[in-house]
């Protein structure tokens, strides 16, 4: 964490632990706050204040205003080199001296880019400003001259008294003075600020308590000197002066911006900090100027095309003064040069401009046209997805953006927030253990959904929305069961929630903790019902009796001792302590006689545990008078004691929690958004990095991942840094590089002798060999290495380590870790983890982390997040996507993408991403291989014309080429163009990466397309030059004239490119085949109607070739010149690709293929009489999946200390059943399972059995072999060829099955190399039993996901094809292969044609 550069060095001690170098926040700050140490505020003296000009409390987020925009926007476009390369085009053909075009061609396309994008820029800042105005308009209660006044919130100034009231938001920076509660206190929500949903409480001075009336806060004129404005939200220091008295003010005091105030009547602040000082503003990163990698490359791009129009230009120059001094001198008499051209060097210097005009087209202003025509089509795709409509909450997706869809299809690291991005943040009491008893267990599955109780007749005072199932535990708690009724005993008296009776019966807990909410509430409904506290009294409703206890002590928790605890005094004085906490820490203070009870328990606690719930264990020990009297007087000692004051006290907990009596344990419910964990295997599968950054505590964010599966107990090792100092996180991190090389040299048997070289180097405590001096030498070299920090590891080492890892490091050691000279050591750690959770860091944190990895790896990065919170980070990243939550519109407003669900985040990414990628390089490839190859015709002509400047096309060829001849077809191609359906891209996630490695397009494929474009004009000038210049027509006339010259090129080239974009094309729909053929039809309309007489005789100067067209096209030898360059140009391309295919196929033109397939299998099975399809019943599944091996505590602190918020966070599951393509459609099957499957494979684990291996897939009618080694269309094995499907039913029976489930891929499942013999020879006997195919060659491709009718229908399919596992899943089968899968190229599909047949 870093603070503004503004803080003075006598704040740090408060502000900063360690002074270190300080790095720019994000915002940038005027030159006045720059010197301000230290601010000084007077109450109600708005005279005082005014002269230290402290900022208003309006705050702006836009851009531009009414007199920036026009200079600011423009000065923005021109950063496209591309703008300015054809501004300076336009003041070239502005000189009549060179122009050979007329100027107009030039400005009106740029003054067109320039107006749609200045538009759009206006809107997009237009919702900025009304998005300000709303805030700034907001209503506020002032205090001035003595009675409170409304005031806009852009109105209130510094030193003003406001008074808030119930669920009102709070304006600026308060100073609290006054409460409506006892002792001064209020109740805040902070999800504006850190994403908790979880009160917190805050206390105002006492000694200003008591001014709750307007008359005394009007007479309050007390002074506050704190700290300068800066980012900390979770640090305050300053000092109040009043009645020559000081008081110290702490963040406990304070109320910041954005906070929403809760369960409080009214309170009064004094406005501290305003507008851009606010710790919310401080934190907001500015907005950007966001531009693709494409944009980037593309400007590249241009400059070196430039430089190639120069060097032409520059040889055509030449050419012209060797050709005027050599041949044009003597055609001086009746060819003269026109003035004010008096020899060839100026011929030449003015043929060089003329050039450069002509030869322009080859980056024509209609690319950038395009360009954004293509990105607002993908923007409308988006938008209209009914599959990203969220119907719950009514809210479709939005693209907010149209210049950053492509980008979606690269992202390779993924920053995500926690609260209200992967959870609903809705807390349920759902299960729980009470001696040895479990209640909440889901009923068979199969049977009738278990009702809902209704507490209402067995107690008044319950609540009517909470929800339990389990109608045993209510039938217990009846009949007076002793250990249930101290369960409940136990909920409703530990704890720190406050109750306000509105009316009779009408209770309102105000839980500081949602966790803790959940409990009482379940207490409430049980019969047991917290009513009301003093500081030293709770009273409770224990099944209709009232009841007092007095509170003797509370044992309040923190971060070590992982539990709290009460000591309280029953009516009947007996005395007893209530414990509840993590069962790491609180079943190993237990009596000895708890064996077996405990044992029975943590089977319980390991079921929720795998359930994905938060889990506390509940325990209580009966004290003697004596035994109170003598903790009691060492309680006192502790805490009066002025030196290790929390040590003594934490001493004194430990000493009478001991010896207790296990009640059982709870287990409480944080539900993720649907489709989380899904979404994020899915999204790993794809390579892509998940990192969580939340605001939340350790425990709690950790849980959250196991539950989300980003975490899982079978992970080679998850790292936790936690170090208070830059020296210990350092070495922390290194012990994890250590660790994880170890490891990784211990997985691969020791074959990366690079990674234990370097580790032998570099890891020890001073990066130094062990047992040498201060100097040492680097392994491998005889270089001297001084002491230093440790070498980083070689970049491809750390990528290349196996075995799955994670890295949780907190907000005070990411403070540390975000250093200047700590950078490269965190990132070389992180990146080499698959997950990476960060908790406790501040909305700035958040931007730091992104931007960290965007300046070390040079990735694509998105930014996902649902509150004020994550503006920052959504700013910050390449891509923002903002979730319409429950936290307010704020991160939408700043992002890129906006839609309501997490889910939806493997659609945006998977299928319009990747599209949006895929259709934009392919229409930049062909586009410039068709501009091309329509300009270097003139570069080739110039040799032969004298180098004068003579086009070889007529002006209005040149004028329509881009504008219609060749536009609509590239652009239907670019916004229509898909490789692969989208369910296929969904289901092969390996798909994305050629966008990730960016090998679509980039500089080796753009000289491939210039190569091919200049081939093809060579090929275009050189064939109807060498066949025209000795044809003649049939009356003997010749046929070498420039007019007919120009058409057959022309018609050749236009000819051509169509011919190359449908080969290009790979998805037709009606718009492709109408734009292709009608921009030809098109060609041949115009160019008959502008060499026609009719035109002729209306404009006779500028139509002078009448007939030229029809006349050349009449004849035959044209024709077959056009043929014969249109062979030329197309068969290469034609056999390149087909060798491609061929030898070299990419992952899509598998699963193309395996499409094609398929649609003939369902052919086939909608003609088939016989068979019947049986899929996989529907399995609703009462949990996720199986426990886990190892037990976790699934308890979490997420709470402030010293107010007793106790939060369970215990989301501690197992990676265990990721049902990928449907929880509800197959059998659950643990993904993580077969991978240690696929681990254990080396040692000749037993091949599975039908009983052993559950299908993962469909399983036809009657006796069908196991799917051993496949549990989706993933299904491969490095040591089995992949089993083939069998479909024996028509396409109407299938089961119809959620779209959302059939999206989705499973995991890579491997099994036995014995497996393999026996499924296919069982597929054999079963195919031909049931007339369907069952194929028995290896190494063939396995899909068999369900799918909805609609969609593709599975079918069986063979593909002998020796690359397939290696480009679907990285690796190399080693099976053997029978001869008919070893050979490369496309899969024979002999099998298919005679079963169709």
């Amino acid at each position: 964490m870093t603070v503004l550069k503004d803080i003075p060095e006598k704040w740090f001690p408060v502000v900063l632990p360690l002074h270190r170098k300080k790095k720019k926040g994000f915002g940038g700050k005027s030159k006045k706050r720059r010197t301000e140490e230290e601010r000084k505020v007077r109450a109600n003296d708005r005279e005082y204040n005014e002269k230290f000009q402290y900022a208003s409390n309006c705050i702006m987020t836009s851009k531009y205003n009414i007199i920036t925009f026009l200079p600011v926007n423009l000065f923005e476009q021109f950063q496209e080199v591309a703008n300015t390369y054809f501004l300076f085009l336009l003041i070239l053909q502005l000189i009549p001296q060179i122009s050979s075009l007329s100027w107009f061609t030039t400005i009106v396309p740029l003054a067109l880019v320039l107006s749609i994008t200045a538009v759009k820029d206006a809107t997009d800042d237009y919702f900025r400003h009304k998005s300000d105005n709303q805030v700034n308009n907001r209503q506020s209660q002032v205090l001035i001259r003595g009675s409170l006044q409304n005031e806009k919130w852009m109105n209130v100034r510094v030193g003003d008294i406001i008074k808030l009231e119930n669920n009102q938001f709070v304006a600026a920076d308060l100073l609290l003075l006054s409460s409506s509660e006892p002792h001064g206190l209020c109740y805040i929500e902070t999800a504006e600020l850190d994403g908790e949903t979880n009160m917190k409480v805050r206390q105002s001075v006492s000694v200003t308590a008591e001014l709750g009336d307007p008359n005394n806060l009007a007479s309050f004129n007390g002074e506050v000197v704190c700290e300068p404005p800066n980012n900390k939200l979770d640090r305050f220091c300053g000092t109040l002066y009043w009645k020559d008295k000081k008081y110290t003010l702490t963040n406990q005091n304070m109320l910041l911006r954005g906070c929403v105030l809760r369960n409080t009547e009214a309170c009064y602040g004094l406005v501290i900090f305003a507008g851009p000082d606010t710790k919310l503003m401080q934190n907001s990163g500015r907005t950007k100027f966001k531009r693709t990698s494409i944009d980037r490359l593309m400007n590249t791009l241009v400059l070196w095309i430039f430089g190639f129009l120069v060097c032409m230009g520059v040889i055509l120059a030449v050419g012209n003064a060797v050709w005027e001094r050599e041949v044009g001198s003597l055609f001086q008499s009746y060819l003269p040069w026109d003035p004010p051209v008096d020899n060839f060097m100026f011929s030449a210097f003015l043929s060089f401009w003329s050039y450069v005009i002509i030869l322009n087209t080859v980056v024509p202003i209609s690319l950038y046209v395009s360009v954004e025509v293509i990105r607002l089509g993908h923007s409308y795709f988006i938008n209209w997805d009914r599959q990203m409509f969220c119907a719950q909450c009514n809210t479709a997706a939005e693209a907010r953006t149209t210049t950053l869809n492509e980008e979606l299809g690269q992202v390779e690291y993924i920053f995500s927030d926690k609260t209200g991005t992967l959870t609903q943040n809705i807390m349920s009491f759902n299960k729980c253990s009470i001696n040895g008893q479990t209640y909440g267990e889901v009923t068979d599955p199969l049977g009738a959904q278990p009702k809902r109780l209704d507490f209402t007749p067995f107690n008044h005072l319950a609540d009517p929305d909470f929800c339990f199932y389990d109608d045993k535990l209510l039938v217990s708690v009846k009949v007076g069961d002793s250990h249930t009724h101290e369960f409940f005993r136990l909920l409703s008296l530990c704890h720190t929630v406050m109750s306000e009776e509105k009316s009779e019966g009408e209770l309102v807990y105000k839980a500081q903790s949602p966790d803790e909410g959940a409990l009482v509430t379940a207490a409430r409904n049980f019969g047991f019902v917290f009513r009301s506290r003093t500081p030293g009294t709770i009273t409770t409703t224990e099944m209709g009796q009232t009841a007092t206890y007095s509170l003797l002590a509370i044992l309040d928790f923190n971060n070590i001792r992982k539990r709290m605890s009460v000591i309280v005094r029953n009516p009947e004085g007996r005395i007893r302590l209530y414990c509840k906490g993590a069962d790491t820490v609180l079943l190993e203070r237990l009596h000895p006689c708890n064996q077996e009870l405990m044992s029975i328990t943590s089977d319980h606690l390991n079921e929720y545990a795998a359930d994905g719930l938060r889990t506390l264990a509940l325990a209580y020990r009966d004290l003697t008078e004596d035994e109170w009297e003598a903790w009691s007087e060492s309680h006192r000692f502790a805490d009066k004691a002025t030196d290790c004051r929390e040590d003594r006290l934490a001493a004194a907990y430990d000493k009478i929690e001991q010896d207790m009596m296990l009640l059982g344990a709870t287990a409480i419910e944080d539900k993720l958004q649907e489709g989380v964990p899904e979404t994020i295997a899915v999204l790993s599968l794809a390579n892509i990095k998940i990192w969580v950054l939340t605001g939340d505590k350790q425990e709690t964010a950790v849980n959250i991942g196991y539950s989300c599966k980003m975490l899982t107990d079978d992970m080679t090792e998850v790292f936790i840094i936690s170090g208070h100092t830059v020296q210990s996180v350092r070495q922390e991190l290194r012990r994890a590089r250590k660790r994880m090389v170890e490891l990784s040299r211990a997985r691969d048997g020791g074959k990366e002798e690079g990674m234990e070289g370097w580790a032998e180097a570099n890891f020890m405590s001073n990066g130094l060999r062990e047992g040498q001096g201060g100097d040492a030498t680097v392994a491998g070299g005889g270089k001297p290495l001084q002491c230093s920090p440790l070498p980083v590891p070689p970049t491809n080492l750390m990528d290349n380590i196996s075995g799955e890892f994670a890295l949780v490091i907190n907000g005070h050691s990411l403070a540390h870790a975000l250093e200047a000279d700590m950078e490269v050591e965190f990132v070389s750690t992180a990146c080499a983890c698959k997950a990476v959770i960060c908790c406790r860091v501040t909305p700035l944190q958040k931007a730091q982390v992104v931007e960290l990895i965007k300046k070390h790896k040079k990735a694509v990065t998105l930014a996902i997040g649902d509150g004020a919170n994550d503006v920052s980070m959504i700013k910050s990243a390449h891509i923002g996507v903002g979730i319409s939550g429950q936290e307010g519109i704020q991160a939408v407003l700043a992002s890129d993408y906006s839609f309501a669900q997490f889910r939806f985040l493997q659609r945006l990414l998977l299928v319009h991403g990747r599209w949006s990628y895929l259709r934009m390089c392919r229409f930049l490839c062909y586009f410039f291989y068709k501009n091309f190859a329509f300009t270097m015709v003139h570069f080739w002509f110039g040799f032969f014309c004298g180098f004068s400047a003579q086009t070889v096309y007529d002006q209005y060829f040149i004028t329509l080429y881009n504008i219609l001849y060749t536009s609509l077809p590239v652009l239907a191609m670019g916004i229509f163009d898909q490789d692969v359906p989208d369910q296929r891209s969904l289901e092969y996630p390996k798909l994305y990466e050629p966008g990730q490695l960016n090998l679509l397009f980039n500089k080796r494929e753009f000289f491939i397309c210039i190569a091919q474009g200049i081939y093809t004009s060579v090929v275009l000038f050189f064939v109807p030059y060498a066949v025209l210049s000795n044809a003649t027509q049939s009356n003997g006339v010749p046929l070498a004239d420039y007019q007919t010259f120009a058409v057959t090129t022309a018609t050749a080239l236009v000819i051509v490119v169509s011919v190359q974009i449908a080969l290009d094309t790979g998805f037709w729909t009606v718009i492709n085949h109408v734009f292709v053929w009608g921009s030809l039809g098109t060609y041949f309309t115009i160019m008959l109607a502008l060499h026609s007489q009719t035109l002729f005789r209306i404009f006779p100067n500028q139509f002078h070739f009448v007939g030229s067209a029809q006349n050349t096209l009449l004849q035959p030898v044209v024709w077959l010149t056009i043929a014969l360059a249109t062979a030329i140009c197309i068969v290469p391309v034609l056999a390149f690709r087909f060798l491609k295919l061929d030898l070299k196929p990419q992952l899509s033109d598998t699963v193309r293929y395996t499409q094609l397939v398929r649609q003939k299998r369902r052919k086939l099975a909608g003609r088939s009489a016989g068979g019947v399809w049986r899929g996989v019943g529907s399995v609703s599944e009462g949990r996720l999946g199986a426990r886990g091996g190892s037990r976790r505590s699934g308890y979490a602190f997420a709470h402030q200390e010293g107010f007793g918020e106790l939060i369970t966070s215990g989301k501690n599951m197992r990676l265990s059943s990721l049902a990928l393509a449907s929880f509800a459609s197959r059998h659950s099957s643990s993904w993580i399972d077969t991978l240690r499957r696929k681990k254990n494979a080396h040692n000749h684990t037993p091949p599975c059995t039908s009983g052993e291996c559950s299908p993962a897939l469909s399983s036809m009618s009657g006796s069908v072999p196991p799917l051993s080694n496949s549990s989706s269309v993933l299904g491969g094995s490095q040591e089995t060829p992949i089993e083939e499907e069998t479909l024996t039913a028509p396409a109407q029976n299938l089961p119809t099955v959620p779209p959302s489930f059939s999206q989705t891929p499973a995991a890579l499942t491997p099994a036995p190399e014995a497996a393999a013999p026996q499924g296919s020879a069982q597929g054999s006997a079963q195919g031909s039993a049931q007339g369907s195919a069952q194929g028995t060659s290896a190494g063939i491709l396995t899909a068999a996901t369900p799918r909805s009718h609609g969609t593709d229908s599975p079918g069986g399919w063979t593909l002998s094809l020796g690359t397939v596992q290696e480009a679907l899943f990285g690796w190399k089968g080693n099976s053997t292969r029978n001869s008919a899968s070893n050979g490369p190229g496309p899969p024979s599909v002999d099998r298919e044609t005679s079963q169709i047949k």
